[in-house]
């Protein structure tokens, strides 16, 4: 499957910053104190294990911010399964430029293809389901865009961006509004057509009391069981969107999509995926 690319507009700042935290107020010293100026060098980029790339985009940014000279070849974009070494990218250009654009470059992917990787191994346990993978808010600051990216890569799907993205009344908002009825009613009065509303439930009698009152699309079904989950989606049949969240462990998934609901959040795989091992090479 092939993926669009995002626009550099919004990647921009992102790598631009990181840079400029590596880098600092005089620029790489170790590079400007022994690497002969105009030495040129082809460089690759290679998988060190199996995973799924992601972080192409940044990381061959991150190379031609600091040097537009810079040949970037993309040997295995975005989605791709690699094992231990394929070569995933290919710089060519002056070894001093590739050097000092080197770990940005390998921090973005390593971290993003990380996400994918684990994403992948979500969405292979949901085989014969109808259940979808997705992500949370639950990303590093500043990285929500490229890490909801990877987990796009790795088959998952997105869940909100943003607060402003959709209504979605947790716990918390339950609490401190008034009960089930009064904010599903408050909500539906302030959303668009656009705007989808989602509700947070962990009991059957806050289930029933949603499908009493009505108001909302999707609900949240929060730290239940397997037996619960299954008893929640008979109940639900089929008029709201079902996700399932809370204790979403990668042994727990396969029983949670048998379930029949329609996603399975994971907070997992952006604030807890390992870093994929890519090395660069002269």
């Amino acid at each position: 499957m092939s993926f669009s690319p995002l626009p550099e507009l919004l990647l921009e700042p992102l790598v631009r910053a990181a840079l400029i935290e590596d880098l600092g107020p005089a620029g790489d010293a170790t590079t400007r104190a022994v690497i002969p100026e105009g030495l040129r060098y082809t460089a690759q980029l290679n998988a060190r294990e199996s995973g799924v790339i992601s972080g192409m985009q940044p990381a061959a940014l991150a190379f031609r911010l600091v040097d537009p000279a810079l040949m970037v070849e993309i040997v295995r974009p975005d989605g791709s399964s690699v094992v231990a070494g394929d070569v995933v990218m290919r710089i060519e250009g002056v070894a001093g430029s590739i050097l000092s654009a080197e770990r940005v470059a390998l921090n973005f992917a390593g971290r993003l293809s990380g996400i994918a990787t684990l994403t992948a191994a979500f969405v292979r346990e949901t085989a014969g389901t109808g259940a979808r993978i997705t992500c949370t808010r639950k990303t590093t600051p500043g990285l929500r865009l490229v890490e909801k990216e990877a987990v796009l890569h790795g088959g998952g799907a997105a869940h909100r961006y943003g607060l402003s993205d959709a209504i979605l009344i947790k716990d918390n908002h339950i609490a401190a509004a008034g009960g089930v009825a009064a904010v599903l009613q408050a909500a539906r009065t302030r959303a668009s057509h656009m705007r989808r509303i989602e509700i947070e439930v962990d009991t059957m009698a806050q289930l029933d009391e949603v499908l009493a009152v009505g108001g909302g699309d999707v609900v949240l079904l929060d730290n239940m069981n397997t037996e619960m989950l299954v008893e929640a989606v008979v109940r639900v049949d089929g008029r709201l969107v079902t996700e399932a969240s809370g204790n979403m462990q990668l042994e727990r998934i396969a029983e949670v999509a048998r379930t029949g609901v329609d996603f399975i959040s994971v907070g997992a795989l952006t604030h807890s995926a390992p870093v994929l091992d890519l090395g660069l090479d002269f």
